[in-house]
C-alpha cells in the first residue's frame, strides 16, 4: 500500500502535503464527478476526496462523464483538459451551453496564463495546473461549493438593483424576472466585489486580488467582466451598469 500511495503522489506533486485539511461540514456529503483518463490520478483523487467527506463518481473520458450525467447531477465537476476524444474544454463549453450551472474545475499539465484564460472563457470556474497538491484542489473545491450554500443576510450588505435583475451580495444570488440567474463562482465573486463598492472605480489589480486571479493576470479580469455583462446587461455591447473606466478599471452603477 505504501508503494502504491507513493506512485499515486507522483502523478500530482512529488512533495507530500505538509498537513491534512480538516473536514468542512458545510460541504460534507457533496457529490463530485472526477473526469480524467489517468487511472492513477482518478484513484488518488477519489480516495482523497472521500476521506474528506465527499461522495465521488469517477469517469475515464468525456463520453463516460456524459453517461454519468444522464442519470445523476453532481455538485461539482473536476475535469481534465487533455483527454483523448472530446477534450475537457469542449465538454465544459457543451455543458454550459446546455445550462449546467455547477462549479467546473479544470486540470491540465499546461499551466500557462493563456491556457487558464481559455478555460475561463469556456465557462470553467477554476483552473489548476499539474502537478498540484491535492490539498490545494480540496480548498478550491470547498470555496466554490460554499458560494452555492445560502448564508444569512448581513445588515451592511444591501441588495443591488440592476434594471430587471437584482443581486444579493450576502448570498451571492442574482435574481431575474423568471427566478435565479446562474453565475459561475468567478462571476459571483466579481459581482460581489463590485456590489460592495457601488459607484466606485475598482482597478483590475484590486479585482484580481478579490477573485484570487493575481497569478493569471489582468486579462482574466476582463474575461470575467465580459461574461458577467452577459448576465446583467440588456445589451452587453452597450453597458448600462458595469462600466469600463479607461486606464483605471471598472465600476458598477446600480439603477433601474
Amino acid at each position: 500500500m505504501a508503494s502504491e500511495q507513493a506512485g499515486d503522489r507522483s502523478v500530482l506533486n512529488e512533495r507530500p502535503a505538509p498537513f491534512q485539511v480538516a473536514r468542512d461540514e458545510s460541504v460534507s456529503g457533496a457529490h463530485v464527478l472526477v473526469v480524467d483518463d489517468d487511472p492513477r490520478l482518478r484513484r488518488l483523487l477519489q480516495r482523497y476526496l472521500v476521506e474528506h467527506g465527499f461522495r465521488v463518481t469517477a469517469s475515464a473520458s468525456a463520453l463516460e462523464a456524459r453517461q454519468a450525467l444522464g442519470f445523476m447531477l453532481p455538485d461539482a465537476i473536476v475535469l481534465d483538459v487533455t483527454m483523448p476524444g472530446e477534450t475537457g474544454l469542449e465538454l465544459t463549453r457543451a455543458l454550459r451551453t446546455q445550462g449546467l450551472d455547477i462549479p467546473i474545475l479544470l486540470l491540465t499539465a499546461r499551466g500557462e496564463p493563456e491556457d487558464r484564460i481559455t478555460g475561463l472563457e469556456a465557462g470553467a470556474d477554476d483552473y489548476l495546473g499539474k502537478p498540484f497538491e491535492p490539498r490545494e484542489l480540496l480548498l478550491r473545491l470547498k470555496a466554490h461549493l460554499r458560494r452555492l450554500t445560502p448564508s444569512a443576510p448581513a445588515d451592511n450588505l444591501r441588495v443591488v438593483r440592476l434594471g430587471m435583475v437584482e443581486f444579493d451580495p450576502a448570498r451571492g444570488v442574482l435574481t431575474g424576472e423568471n427566478g435565479p440567474v446562474h453565475l459561475t463562482g468567478g462571476e459571483a465573486a466579481l459581482l460581489a466585489a463590485l456590489s460592495r463598492r457601488p459607484n466606485e472605480v475598482l482597478s483590475r489589480e484590486e479585482i484580481a486580488v478579490a477573485l484570487d486571479m493575481t497569478e493569471i493576470g489582468e486579462r482574466a479580469v476582463d474575461v470575467q467582466v465580459t461574461r458577467l455583462r452577459r448576465r446583467i446587461e440588456p445589451d452587453p455591447r452597450e453597458p448600462r451598469y458595469l462600466h469600463t473606466i479607461r486606464g483605471k478599471g471598472y465600476v458598477l452603477k446600480p439603477g433601474f
